[in-house]
């Protein structure tokens, strides 16, 4: 088999910034060579903030978002490829995973939709590209999410020790690894990662992010507030589960916090601990065998949540580039390699994962 290049892109539930990834793949090796995050423009980011929680959403805001982002993810695709040195026509197809701006796996009629418009991209780039990843799995009764974790195994998998790859993107999500190639990969969000964070360090402070988790590394947490965070039904929810800021926002916080009286920087080290221990539960609950976790997405760069982490977890917490590979690549890189999966007639998703009720080719593909 001749080496192929792949295309990924995601702008994640943090809405920080586009993610894109190259990746090479050669018989089974998978390789990422480049990776790099843009940022949005001001304008798009508030569009897409305002349209990925409830209020008042319309179809004008979405469409014009929907074209506007397609624009964006292709000028920048090709930027990034002119950086690399790599002609469009050298890629054979493009992942694109887009923006969720609304995903609900729940009810009786479950949906999940992303937005940012393939065919823009596909003319824009003249690249072959794959999109609506989510709702082929989600059509057949799963969750439509997490997508991630068999990339995870091709990346990360060891026949030596039982292993979790921990996400910290706006949602927390875990994958576990066992080490027994007999035994099923499983994996699901475990709710907030850095969305509410961020959310309310912009709103108290007007930054995007806590960098390094200083501000709320200087409070002091509230054990009853957190308490009262960590009575959500969500977190007590069995797998297969998924959320997203639909979900988890600032007027979820405030519903639950509506009684506290707590201090902006106390608060910030409650959302940082409710993260923390959110996440140790569900790995006690659902992969207590994990031998080792090893952390990608932004999260892994707030060293106060990686050291509540480490303390709570108890086990070897490492990050994703310890392993050599881009911590904020990985999710780019999985769309990458879900578009393989795709061009090739190759299931992507993996129902002990979703819950679907099998495996499913996932997405639909833009010709160039």
């Amino acid at each position: 088999m001749i080496r192929q290049l792949f295309l990924g892109a995601i702008s994640g539930t943090s809405v920080d910034g586009l993610d894109l990834a190259l990746i090479e793949i050669e018989r089974d090796t998978i390789r990422i060579p480049a990776g790099r995050t843009y940022p949005l423009p001001d304008e798009l980011r508030t569009a897409l903030l305002g349209l990925g929680q409830p209020g008042s959403d319309d179809l004008d805001s979405l469409g014009a978002a929907d074209t506007a982002l397609g624009r964006f993810i292709g000028k920048t695709a090709l930027q990034f490829l002119g950086e690399q040195g790599i002609e469009p026509d050298a890629v054979v197809a493009f992942g694109s995973h887009g923006q969720t701006v609304r995903h609900r796996p729940a009810g009786n009629h479950p949906f999940t939709l992303q937005i940012g418009d393939p065919n823009t991209i596909a003319e824009l780039t003249g690249i072959t590209t794959v999109a609506d990843f989510r709702r082929r799995d989600m059509a057949a009764g799963g969750q439509g999410a997490p997508l991630v974790p068999p990339f995870h195994r091709a990346l990360f998998g060891s026949e030596h020790e039982d292993r979790a790859v921990l996400n910290i993107g706006g949602i927390a999500n875990l994958t576990l690894l066992p080490r027994n190639p007999t035994r099923p990969v499983t994996g699901f969000d475990t709710g907030p990662g850095n969305g509410l964070m961020d959310a309310w360090v912009a709103e108290r402070r007007n930054e995007p992010f806590d960098a390094d988790g200083a501000w709320g590394a200087s409070g002091t947490i509230d054990e009853t507030l957190l308490q009262e965070l960590c009575n959500d039904p969500f977190f007590r929810t069995p797998p297969p589960k998924s959320t997203g800021r639909e979900y988890f926002n600032l007027p979820w916080l405030r519903r639950h916090a509506a009684s506290a009286q707590v201090h902006d920087i106390d608060l910030q080290a409650t959302l940082r601990a409710l993260t923390a221990r959110t996440i140790s539960e569900a790995l006690a609950r659902w992969g207590n065998s994990a031998a080792r976790v090893i952390v990608c997405g932004g999260g892994r760069l707030n060293g106060a949540l990686l050291l509540e982490l480490r303390q709570r977890l108890g086990r070897p917490v490492d990050t994703a580039d310890a392993h050599g590979v881009d911590g904020d690549s990985i999710e780019a890189a999985a769309f990458a390699w879900l578009a393989y999966r795709t061009m090739n007639g190759v299931p992507g998703n993996d129902p002990a994962v979703t819950g679907a009720r099998g495996p499913r080719l996932l997405g639909a593909i833009y010709r160039a």
